[in-house]
């Protein structure tokens, strides 16, 4: 690990249970910089690919990546040609894993999903925190940031999700998603709710950062 002295907390986490609000929290209340879906912007900036091929490859595996494009385009060949060039699914994630490690160096931040946690393993110190919530807690959120109109919607919505980010994080890495042991710190955020569940992480970073001084 390249000691820069920076920090990363990454946050896995469940569909709907409030990630987005608390890593702005935790990184408002820490000083340091919060990126979620930035990381597809500046990726697809960096590597000249559309910004849409990015988003349609987040946190989604290239065998899933690959169907998508096959529906939609009527054929795949393995490659999705941006002008002449071929984009091929893992040259997505490497890149995209490539802005994160560049990121990291630069400045400590809080980084939400996209197996962070397992990419920056080697570049930084890493924190990871994996965050849960009651399905109630998840529907009532989803429907209110008007994901869904209706319960069965929502609870469909956050099971597929959660279904997805789980065959992305265990194809890429060599743990679990949602496991405890592959995360420092899981905590159910429908029990404190997004500010007090913000100032546990946060006090938690505060304290592992003291011991390693």
């Amino acid at each position: 690990m390249e000691n820069s002295g920076n920090f990363v907390v990454t946050l896995g986490r469940q569909f709907g249970c409030g990630a987005r609000e608390i890593g702005q929290m935790v990184a408002k209340m820490l000083g340091i910089n919060y990126y979620d879906k930035e990381l597809l912007l500046e990726a697809a900036k960096q590597s000249g690919v559309a910004p849409a091929v990015f988003e349609a490859s987040d946190e989604r595996t290239p065998k899933f990546f690959s169907s998508l494009w096959s529906f939609n385009l009527g054929y795949y060949s393995g490659a999705l040609f941006v002008g002449d060039q071929p984009v091929k699914e893992d040259n997505v994630y490497q890149a995209q894993s490539q802005v994160m490690i560049d990121l990291a160096k630069q400045s400590s931040c809080v980084i939400v999903g996209r197996s962070a946690d397992y990419i920056l393993r080697n570049e930084v110190n890493v924190i990871s925190i994996f965050l849960h919530s009651s399905m109630d807690d998840r529907i009532q959120r989803i429907i209110n940031r008007g994901d869904c109109d209706n319960e069965k919607e929502a609870k469909d919505m956050a099971i597929k999700q959660n279904k997805l980010r789980a065959n992305y994080y265990d194809f890429y890495t060599d743990k679990h998603w949602g496991s405890a042991e592959s995360y420092d710190l899981s905590i159910d955020s429908s029990k404190l709710g997004p500010e007090a569940t913000a100032k546990l992480i946060v006090d938690y970073v505060k304290t592992r950062l003291a011991k390693q001084q």
